[in-house]
């Protein structure tokens, strides 16, 4: 009996220690605690500075480290000119440039610099250290992720001014005459917010899904860019990229967000990157 008792106590011993070793594995990692989205100041929407170049966040990402990306165009890292669509080819600043995410910024000032962050990932880098050379890969692929300072990731919503959400990621692309929703913040605009949120009606995929032509009832102009799209339903469709002149004259071009981040997930090193879903529901009503 006394030998059965022991072999009892131990199997228990084991048990408990075995439990023990395995809560840590079953208990899910604690969600970002994100600032309130009526009193973040980095969320998308927002100035972002890149050695006096002024463009705009798309969306929030995050990884397995729990570090906090916010995304811009490639293109608002490039050295060339506007004109310089082809990321395969134009040149870019490296990753670990400074930017900066400021409000206020107009044709005048910068603005008041409210956080910072590093150049974390440039498709445009990234496309030529691998020497890729098919045509709409890059032509559209226009994705760039700042990696916010560690002293400013408490100011972070991953909400879309206005709009709320995202709730996802689009993955089948748009159709003509699907209705889209925007959040730009342009320096052009001299901070007029009234002129920030858009509704615009897709143009359909073109580039094989990479890229959709649209119309915004006030365009996306210089200091839009990188700004991010949502759907009907509050998923991420892309971000934008260029103004269209022909043959399709103030439109504008979005990358296909499904496309840029699948892409980065495959090659920027960066375990886990994943969109963060926006802590406000989706409402397409201004």
């Amino acid at each position: 009996m006394l030998r059965t008792r022991s072999v009892r106590r131990a199997a228990a011993f084991a048990a408990t220690a075995l439990t023990a070793a395995l809560v840590p594995a079953l208990i899910p990692a604690p969600a970002h605690a994100w600032a309130p989205a009526d009193t973040a100041t980095i969320t998308p929407g927002v100035q972002m500075y890149t050695k006096g170049a002024q463009c705009t966040a798309n969306f929030v990402y995050t990884d397995s480290a729990a570090n906090v990306y916010v995304g811009y165009a490639a293109h608002c890292a490039g050295l060339g000119e506007a004109t310089d669509t082809n990321g395969c080819a134009a040149e870019s600043l490296p990753l670990g440039t400074p930017v900066t995410f400021n409000e206020g910024g107009s044709l005048l000032t910068e603005g008041t610099v409210i956080g910072k962050g590093t150049l974390a990932y440039s498709s445009w880098v990234t496309m030529q250290q691998r020497d890729t050379t098919d045509e709409n890969t890059c032509a559209y692929n226009d994705l760039a992720l700042v990696k916010v300072s560690s002293g400013d990731k408490g100011k972070v919503n991953p909400s879309v001014p206005i709009w709320g959400g995202p709730t996802g990621i689009d993955t089948d692309g748009t159709a003509a005459g699907d209705r889209v929703y925007s959040y730009g913040n342009s320096s052009v605009r001299a901070d007029l917010d009234l002129l920030s949120p858009k509704i615009g009606l897709s143009l359909g995929d073109s580039g094989t899904r990479w890229s959709h032509p649209l119309y915004n009832l006030t365009p996306g102009i210089p200091g839009d860019s990188g700004s991010g799209f949502l759907n009907s339903e509050g998923k991420a469709v892309g971000t934008l990229s260029t103004l269209g002149l022909l043959p399709l004259p103030g439109s504008n071009n979005i990358g296909d967000l499904d496309l840029e981040l699948e892409y980065a997930q495959a090659t920027s090193g960066i375990s886990g990157l994943r969109l963060v879903h926006g802590t406000e529901p989706f409402t397409g009503v201004l």
